[in-house]
């Protein structure tokens, strides 16, 4: 939970500084906030993951645009980025590499069939593909303010993430091989 909240820090901030600001305020505190973790982790010689690394750099690369440009459309782009690059990436090493992300990062806590995993993997390819694609409807197709985007942007897209996340683990369950005793 602590590192939820960690991670989740940067995107609360951005949120504050939206409401009592602007887009422009809300993107130099989502860059700040997300340098800052990358320190803090750095100054406590903790390990930092490479999604940590993907977000920064994202963040810095498409909020510096935003603010350069004075175009709010470049941090409108930043989630669906990120979410593609997570898709690429799961599919590019199940398709290239032979490379199951996934089971790499979860196998240590759970055993299931290799058929399973490559489920999951290409399940979560799917849904950071359609997120991305989400989140782009949310922030040009004209329907919705840029309000409405920020607020969904933090809000709908975690609320997403957590219901697909609770599918998956239920879906999983059934999969799971128990240990022996």
């Amino acid at each position: 939970m602590k590192k939820f909240l960690f991670d989740f820090f940067p995107l609360v901030l951005f949120f504050v500084a939206f409401k009592v600001a602007d887009i422009y305020v809300a993107t130099w505190a989502a860059i700040v906030a997300s340098v800052s973790q990358i320190a803090w982790l750095k100054l406590r010689k903790k390990p930092i993951e490479a999604t940590n690394w993907m977000n920064v750099i994202i963040i810095v690369v498409f909020g510096g645009a935003t603010i350069y440009f004075q175009n709010e459309a470049f941090v409108k782009w930043k989630p669906t980025v990120l979410y593609w690059m997570f898709a690429l990436i799961l599919l590019g090493g199940k398709l290239f590499f032979r490379k199951n992300l996934i089971q790499k990062l979860l196998g240590a806590q759970m055993k299931m069939e290799d058929h399973v995993w490559d489920k999951l993997n290409y399940s979560w390819s799917g849904f950071f593909i359609i997120a991305g694609a989400i989140n782009l409807f949310v922030a040009f197709s004209g329907y919705f303010t840029l309000d409405q985007w920020a607020t969904f942007k933090v809000f709908g897209m975690t609320i997403l993430l957590v219901i697909f996340a609770i599918g998956q683990s239920l879906w999983i369950s059934r999969y799971i091989e128990l240990p022996e005793n």
